[in-house]
């Protein structure tokens, strides 16, 4: 079976390492991947949003079935442009993929089929949200309604802060036309907690729970970034809470997409605050996270490729999705100054023996066949142990065997997990 991967991070590099787990895997493509996927993959040089490039290659080179991992692509309508050529996918079309695409429409969504989440207004004209600005308890949160590469949302202390945010997304155009409209919402305070799921649209099957740690700095200090590592299980998650985000969020979120017309087919993944009066939709994104990806992933016992072939046939409920009971930590490696300015195109040293998974997000092949940094998040050091605490000792062990010149990473990756389970 030839596999086509769209995507180029660490992420994907999971994806892919799993993938090739089963014997039918012959070929994996990535698209663009990159130099380390370049190990575990056959890279070819089409970028993730060019859809006309990524439709011509797998008619051409017979691509029997498609892994659609980033948002963009996936709201472009990718998997409409493959499906259309008789390629099987896994992911969303971009009717479905809307849920992530516009943060407009996912909150009127949950609002429509009494969701629970944070109270909200949006707005198209700054003028308006501006003059709401006056009646909102702070802090408060501005979400830019499109895509914006994590970075669009943005949490407001003062009045003046969300008069700012304003400015910055919608006249400024900060992130272009993902802020033509904006999300003004109550802040919610308790602990978050990420849940990827399959689903084929009739059945829904969660993953293993995890913990994401975006500030770029220890004690959950500095800038958000795309994510400085992630813990599994998450320990806030118990087997209450997991019952009622079944009843009362899971559930109804596919039979809303269903009713809209928009039937979800793929990962989608729930971005929960269990806060006092239980749990709450923060975020739906309609793909894999990165990095809780590298988390979940390997804690996988049953067949990926099993599982999302069953996914795009919607027969779902014929697999057994299975996981280890064991728990994850990956640890990011970072070019230092990200998530602002930071230098690449320094050699990553590898080592030859490590009792971890190294998931390569943003590196590139030299010319003589070395590995050099090539973005902010370089790579992701995941170690998988019986306890939780044994996975991070594990994970910070080897993270230490992994060098090139200015890389930097958190310290304190799982800390807050481990003294929610003391």
């Amino acid at each position: 079976m030839k596999i086509m991967v769209i995507g180029g991070g660490g992420r994907e590099h999971a994806i892919i390492k799993k993938l090739k787990e089963n014997k039918k895997a012959e070929v994996i493509y990535a698209l663009p991947g990159n130099g380390g996927i370049a190990a575990d993959a056959v890279c070819v040089n089409i970028g993730a949003k060019d859809i006309e490039g990524i439709v011509k290659f797998a008619v051409e080179n017979s691509v029997d079935f498609a892994v659609v991992a980033p948002d963009d692509p996936l709201v472009l309508g990718a998997v409409d442009a493959l499906e259309a050529k008789g390629i099987k996918c896994f992911g969303p079309s971009r009717d479905a993929a809307i849920i992530e695409g516009s943060k407009v429409f996912s909150k009127n969504l949950m609002e429509k089929y009494n969701i629970p989440t944070a109270k909200y207004k949006t707005f198209d004209n700054a003028g308006d949200a501006l003059e709401f600005l006056g009646t909102v308890n702070m802090p408060a949160v501005i979400k830019a309604d499109g895509l914006a590469l994590g970075k669009g949302v943005i949490i407001a202390q003062t009045e003046k802060e969300a008069a700012d945010a304003i400015q910055l997304i919608m006249n400024d155009k900060k992130f272009g036309d993902s802020g033509n409209r904006v999300v003004i919402e109550e802040f919610l305070t308790g602990p978050e907690v990420s849940v990827l799921s399959f689903t084929d649209g009739k059945t829904i099957v969660p993953m293993i729970s995890s913990m994401d740690h975006k500030r770029a700095l220890d004690g959950d200090t500095g800038l958000n970034t795309g994510g400085m590592g992630t813990v599994a299980p998450n320990p806030y998650y118990t087997e209450t809470v997991a019952r009622e985000c079944m009843e009362k969020i899971f559930i109804p979120t596919v039979n809303a997409m269903n009713a809209e017309g928009r039937t979800f087919k793929g990962c989608l993944y729930f971005g929960l605050m269990l806060t006092e009066d239980g749990p709450k939709v923060i975020e739906y994104n309609c793909r894999f996270g990165d990095p809780e990806t590298q988390v979940v992933l390997p804690l996988l016992k049953s067949d990926l490729l099993e599982i999302m072939l069953a996914v795009a046939q919607e027969r779902l409920s014929e697999v057994n999705v299975e996981f280890e009971n064991k728990a994850a930590c990956c640890v990011v490696a970072a070019s230092e100054g990200y998530p602002e300015k930071y230098e690449t195109g320094f050699e990553i040293e590898l080592p030859e023996d490590t009792d971890a998974e190294i998931f390569v997000a943003g590196a590139k092949l030299s010319e003589d066949g070395r590995l050099l940094s090539a973005g902010g998040r370089v790579l992701g050091v995941t170690a998988t142990s019986e306890t939780l605490g044994g996975a991070i000792e594990k994970a910070y062990s080897e993270i230490k065997k992994v060098n090139f010149c200015n890389m930097y990473y958190r310290r304190d990756i799982g800390a807050k997990a481990l003294r929610a389970l003391d």
